[in-house]
């Protein structure tokens, strides 16, 4: 059926980031459809292979091998090992089975077996029910087997199963239980190409929890940007943090994707390392994108009454602990913050516009919180009901 070629081999191997060459892998939807294919190909053949090319949406060639391939008189059973590329991703290596078996009518049906979680919320691209398998891995998997159908002359129904017998374990790892994806994880890609440290693949999971957020009765939710914002807001506030949308960096993205989706209100609770940043107007706060945090604190202390002195301190800081700390010291800390605060406020409100409410709560570790913008307490209010 295929020319042999190395596992995976694909016609662009790798891409530039940070001045480091790194290799491409392939999605779990590129297996799932490279999987179909060949067990369509095994059952209407009566040949066995080991290895099936598939054209991916991005117009690339992948080349997969074909392993634990199991064949019944009216079935076969095959897999293909995830390869994630240089992307740090826990599905790679994990084996991700199609199984095709004849029907008695003339349909194509495709669902997910052991692994694939199943969709419980509104908001995704399935229907509450069906096996989280999205729009674009369908296309692929339901075009493979379609086009294996035609070329044997077919006209009889087939039935696809995806299977990922490592899907359930790893799903707790994954952002699926938030999003309403029980049992296992979800069959995704877009391109069918796993790009290293994609950061559209990370805004494009910011977009869609706070979609599911929104089409099931949630207007206003909490932003945290990790770990430390969701501890702070669970552990220290008691607050339910079943609203809260994790945005990492991308704070500006993330203020975009609430105000395309209609949402009333967020507050963005985080701590100072991060959101010190946006009284700078800096909205992606990766350091590799800015870091501006001692000079936004060295310039607020002297509008403070800091002497040049103290400036230069607190731009010799390396951590906005010690920064704070020196700034406790110089009895400076509360003018400071409530000035940084209203350029948070600021900005935030540029970025958001007329039809979306923002606050934003700013917390160390070491001193709880450092401030809040005026309309804090308003949504903290305003998302407790939502909780009721």
């Amino acid at each position: 059926m295929e020319k042999q070629l190395p596992k995976g081999r694909t016609q662009a191997e790798t891409v530039w980031k940070n001045q480091k060459q790194l290799r491409s892998g392939y999605t779990t939807g590129s297996c799932a459809a490279a999987a179909a294919k060949a067990a369509a190909y095994m059952l209407l053949s009566k040949e066995v292979i080991t290895q099936v090319s598939l054209l991916t949406p991005k117009g690339i060639t992948l080349y997969l091998d074909i392993e634990q391939i199991d064949i019944g008189p009216d079935r076969v059973r095959c897999a293909v090992q995830k390869d994630s590329g240089d992307d740090p991703d826990i599905t790679d290596g994990i084996y991700i089975y199609a199984e095709v078996k004849k029907t008695a009518d003339e349909s194509l049906c495709l669902d997910g077996g052991e692994g694939v979680g199943r969709v419980t919320k509104k908001g995704l691209q399935q229907e509450i029910g069906e096996a989280a398998i999205n729009r674009v891995p369908r296309q692929m998997i339901l075009g493979a087997v379609e086009e294996q159908r035609e070329r044997f002359g077919y006209s009889k129904g087939l039935e696809i199963v995806i299977t990922i017998p490592e899907g359930r374990k790893l799903a707790s790892k994954t952002f699926n239980p938030r999003l309403g994806i029980e049992g296992g994880i979800s069959v995704l890609g877009t391109s069918g190409i796993v790009e290293p440290m994609s950061e559209k693949a990370l805004t494009d999971t910011i977009f869609l929890e706070m979609k599911v957020l929104k089409e099931n009765g949630h207007d206003w939710c909490y932003v945290v940007p990790g770990n430390y914002g969701s501890d702070f807001l669970t552990e220290t506030l008691k607050y339910d943090g079943s609203l809260a949308v994790k945005c990492s960096n991308y704070i500006g993205e993330t203020i975009d994707d609430a105000v395309s989706l209609g949402m009333k209100g967020i507050l963005l609770i985080g701590h100072v390392g991060k959101l010190v940043k946006l009284a700078a107007g800096v909205m992606n706060t990766h350091s590799r994108q800015a870091d501006c945090r001692m000079e936004v604190l060295a310039s607020h202390a002297a509008m403070a009454g800091a002497s040049a002195a103290d400036a230069e301190k607190i731009m010799d800081c390396i951590t906005t602990t010690e920064a704070l700390d020196y700034l406790k010291e110089r009895k400076l800390l509360r003018p400071v913050m409530e000035t940084v605060i209203r350029r948070i406020e600021f900005h935030l409100r540029q970025r958001a516009g007329d039809t979306l409410t923002i606050g934003a709560v700013v917390f160390s570790k070491e001193e709880g919180i450092l401030g809040k913008t005026k309309n804090a307490e308003e949504l903290l209010e305003q998302i407790r009901r939502e909780q009721v």
